[in-house]
């Protein structure tokens, strides 16, 4: 029997925009697939799909998701991992997460100025999530469960592997039957999408460094026999129009469920074609991207900031510029890169990224539209809307950073409160590692407390503080924890040592001499640095709060000059 969360109050299905019925695959689309087969094949998809238009923000994904995860005729996301129905209008976070299927903690950086971020936003593998099952799943590779001894809610399993399966990974995570095909189809997208990446060398469980075949051999063969058992269904084909709808492109293995084959099952080594139907006349000019209908939404921005987002325009055979235009009641308050785009521009490959931009100069809703024009265009100019809502300036309070908790050899979970009434998009947790005498600090972006943070290693030292963020505002960041070996075994007991705070300095006490003694401030920033400290030495101090750490004592000191 299915759970159901939701507010009894809702009943109006108006609300949410249902997941649209099937279109056409454009003409011409996938043009540059045909007459190529094997690895030259799946280079052509990878230059089809790459360029899209990202969504406006992580924080704003729910509000996307609204277009591509709802159940039809409901107010209830379509969660593939749990078999609870949580209304559309609770908030993210306490029992609903923004989903990775593909983890991506396997590619790295989830930095929005780092060049492998376009993967963190991509709809294509994002889905609504089960807060629990998504935690149960952290970044495990997918597989088929030996033993659920990790998890299982009757949908989702998490466990030892099947033999033969996992890559080396203690545990796999298997969705139900009734989705296989959907996460298979999932990640034959994201290793061709994003096969120029490189790929994190301790998540290698089922992908190889390369751009073919990407995938290693063990996880081929379950993927591939999981999109043979589990064929593509309606939900898939409705969704993927709706993510077009979005960011202008498509999951060709949904739109070609053979493809695979194709590229690394039995077909290899025979040569792919579209349907004739699809492929249009020799030196028709078209316009591929974008496509009638389109929306670029910026969600919600504070008044007095500026939202940004970039619409993949591309075409093919044009001799002329397509010209472009801002129309609408709210015009002036958005903005393009530039009003004329060549044709030598937009005929490339990889076509042409228009920058727009959304600086709302009053609260509220505000909604424009953006007509393409071209000479060489045969049908009515594709329009797309422009839209996006106005808040006030968030004013948000610092987090408390409590201790962590579940600490094993390689993971732990950062805690921490943030004031009550306070509304927040989500939690940055800033984790400064010490390593040598030396530190490295990195933003892991956070859905709630707790969150489970892995790579952690038992021989170093770690510390973790917490920012609130809502509508790109950040909150001050908070107190600074850090992270405790207890109940690891294996590690030395520290040597004896106290740091006393007085005016303007610390004092330290110890019963033998302790080396390479670092300080560090409260945002983790090491301040100082002493090669050796013995007992009843005195050392100057601005005031402040300070943690020190020797090589003799590892857990952090707090000391306060006040």
């Amino acid at each position: 029997m299915r759970k159901f969360l939701h507010y009894a109050s809702i009943a109006l299905l108006t609300a949410v925009s249902v997941i649209a019925a099937r279109a056409d695959i454009p003409a011409g689309y996938y043009n540059s697939l045909n007459g190529k087969k094997d690895a030259e094949l799946k280079t052509a998809a990878f230059n089809v799909i790459r360029n899209f238009t990202s969504v406006s923000s992580y924080s704003n994904l729910p509000s996307y998701f609204r277009h591509t995860d709802v159940r039809p005729n409901t107010t209830y996301w379509w969660d593939m991992y749990s078999d609870m129905d949580v209304d559309i209008f609770i908030q993210f976070g306490t029992y609903m997460n923004r989903e990775h299927s593909f983890p991506k903690s396997w590619w790295g950086s989830t930095n929005s100025t780092a060049t492998n971020y376009k993967a963190y936003t991509d709809l294509n593998h994002l889905y609504p999530g089960e807060a629990k099952a998504n935690q149960a799943k952290s970044n495990y590779p997918l597989g088929e469960v030996r033993t659920a001894s990790k998890f299982d809610n009757g949908v989702t399993k998490v466990g030892a592997p099947m033999e033969g399966q996992g890559g080396g990974a203690a545990f796999v995570f298997e969705p139900d039957d009734e989705y296989k095909g959907d996460f298979a189809r999932t990640y034959f997208y994201m290793v061709t999408c994003y096969q120029d990446y490189k790929w994190a060398t301790s998540y290698m469980y089922m992908l190889q460094q390369n751009t073919y075949p990407t995938l290693n051999a063990w996880s081929t063969r379950m993927l591939l026999k999981w999109a043979a058992e589990d064929p593509v269904s309606d939900k898939e084909r409705m969704r993927n129009e709706a993510v077009y709808s979005i960011q202008n492109n498509r999951n060709p293995f949904i739109d070609f469920p053979d493809l695979a084959e194709y590229i690394w099952g039995d077909k290899v080594g025979e040569t792919f074609y579209v349907s004739s139907s699809d492929i249009p006349p020799a030196g028709k000019a078209i316009l591929l991207a974008p496509v009638a209908d389109t929306a670029v939404d910026f969600g919600q921005v504070a008044i007095g900031s500026t939202g940004k987002a970039s619409l993949f325009v591309r075409s093919e055979n044009f001799r002329n510029p397509i010209t472009m235009i801002i129309f609408g009641g709210d015009k002036a308050m958005f903005d393009i890169s530039t009003s004329a785009i060549p044709a030598s521009l937009s005929n490339r490959e990889d076509g042409y990224w228009l920058d727009i931009s959304y600086k709302p100069t009053d609260l509220g809703t505000h909604e424009s539209k953006l007509q393409l024009v071209a000479d060489d265009l045969d049908s009515a100019p594709p329009v797309v809307t422009l839209r996006g809502e106005c808040l006030e300036k968030p004013v948000l309070s610092a987090c408390t950073a409590l201790d962590p908790s579940d600490i094993t050899s390689d993971e732990y979970s950062a805690n921490w409160s943030t004031p009550d009434g306070e509304v927040v998009d989500y939690w940055i947790i800033t984790r400064t590692r010490y390593v040598n005498g030396s530190q490295n600090t990195e933003e892991v972006l956070a859905e709630g407390s707790p969150w489970t943070i892995t790579g952690f290693n038992e021989s170093d030292y770690e510390s973790y503080s917490v920012q609130s963020v809502r509508l790109g505002e950040r909150s001050p960041m908070s107190n600074v924890v850090f992270v405790r070996h207890a109940g690891i075994t294996g590690v030395e007991l520290d040597d004896p040592l106290s740091v006393t705070g007085f005016a303007g300095m610390m004092r330290f006490d110890c019963a033998r001499p302790q080396t390479n003694c670092r300080v560090y401030d409260i945002t983790g920033r090491q301040v100082m640095h002493i090669g050796r400290i013995d007992r009843d030495m005195d050392v100057e101090m601005p005031l402040g709060i300070y943690f020190v750490i020797t090589d003799q004592h590892g857990t952090p000191i707090k000391v306060t000059i006040r």
